[in-house]
């Protein structure tokens, strides 16, 4: 059995360096994506069809994101379904060459290269918008939507697109589609401070954060010690105890290699690890018509399957957590509310953030009325 599955391994990494070394990188992603690198004949298959698409397409769409092909088992960020929907939205006149496993960058540079117009599209976290339309930012905004309701709520309400999506536009940005992944929650470290429940349980705690202010000031005025730390150096601290707990959702933790050295995982719901493909408006703008509908066309059926694909993607994430001995706390609503009541968007402390941010007060009124009104999108909560 063991020789059986050297031989398939070997004959997979033999099928991927033929096609990458050809040129035919997307090939390679679809095949390995459809469990199909081990075939000779089922590879040359998809080789084919992949020429013949980008040969037969009148556009090549480049589009970029962080994360390897099959993340989405655990991370439903939907990348090979989105070149799947919007070939065949747009007829095949749009081919769609992705660029998966942040081999063209992450975050912030593929905002860059979005909107200096180097690539068509890209996935990043929601608060790379920030710059151009600061309102985005309170997306941070503890409670204000942290389920995944509430999330997909504001992001396609009426509001949200006449508030947001004109700022995003007028720096060169088209959002395609908001990409639900799941709340962040409160992950500690093996030998750290046990199960958090409540927010006396992270008195003291060490939490990793990221730069965001907001983020800083929660956690704070749930009792943790903030403690900064870059993404890349957050497995080393998290090992060293320089920080004992972090934030991701519970997919990001598996995605990103974290499951042998947490033992705690709690649901607070309090704000979303939230994603967004863009794409750059010029380059949208020079597209006919029809093609123009079949991307918009192609970016909403895959934000449909990523609201189906939540709760099965947290399932596979917490399922290989738990063999390594991760235990998870999901809470009661009355858990829920003390955690809302020591850091939530409705204390006094964040005033300065809603004006700021959203304008003034009566702006951001509007922003949590938007967040607490069930639109046409349902989606699974933790």
């Amino acid at each position: 059995m063991t020789n059986t599955r050297n031989e398939l391994a070997s004959a997979e990494r033999r099928n991927f360096l033929k096609l990458s070394t050809a040129g035919a990188f997307t090939a390679a992603m679809v095949a390995g994506a459809g469990g199909m690198l081990w075939s000779g004949e089922a590879v040359a298959q998809t080789a084919n069809e992949e020429r013949a698409r980008e040969k037969a397409a009148d556009h090549v769409m480049t589009i970029a994101t962080a994360y390897v092909m099959g993340a989405s088992r655990s991370y439903p960020i939907m990348q090979l379904d989105l070149k799947e929907n919007i070939q065949n939205a747009t007829n095949g006149k749009v081919y769609v060459k992705l660029a998966p496993g942040g081999q063209l960058g992450a975050g912030g540079a593929l905002v860059q290269k979005v909107q200096g117009g180097t690539i068509q599209a890209a996935q990043h976290s929601l608060s790379n918008f920030a710059p151009f339309a600061s309102t985005v930012d309170l997306i941070n905004m503890p409670y204000l939507c942290g389920s995944n309701q509430r999330f997909t709520n504001l992001v396609n309400s009426d509001h949200w697109k006449a508030e947001v999506h004109p700022k995003v536009e007028a720096a060169g940005f088209k959002a395609l589609f908001y990409v639900n992944i799941d709340p962040r929650v409160v992950a500690v470290r093996k030998g750290g401070a046990g199960a958090v429940l409540s927010p006396g349980d992270l008195s003291g705690v060490k939490v990793r954060v990221p730069g965001s202010k907001m983020l800083q000031q929660y956690y704070r005025m749930v009792g943790a010690n903030p403690t900064p730390v870059p993404w890349g150096e957050t497995p080393s601290a998290i090992k060293q105890g320089v920080a004992d707990a972090l934030d991701p959702s519970v997919g990001a933790l598996y995605v990103f290699g974290f499951k042998d050295i947490l033992s705690h995982v709690t649901f607070t719901q309090a704000v979303p690890d939230a994603q967004v493909y863009s794409c750059n408006l010029e380059w949208f703008n020079t597209m006919p018509a029809d093609v123009q509908d079949g991307i918009m066309w192609g970016a909403e059926m895959t934000a449909h399957q990523n609201l189906s694909k939540v709760p099965s993607a947290r399932a596979y994430a917490m399922a290989e957590l738990a063999k390594a001995g991760v235990q998870f706390h999901s809470l009661s609503a009355d858990q829920l509310a003390e955690w809302q009541a020591a850091g939530g968007f409705q204390r006094p402390e964040w005033e300065t953030f809603k004006t700021e941010l959203a304008g003034s007060m009566q702006a951001f009124a509007k922003l949590e009325e938007a967040a607490g009104t069930q639109g046409k999108y349902y989606v699974h909560d933790a």
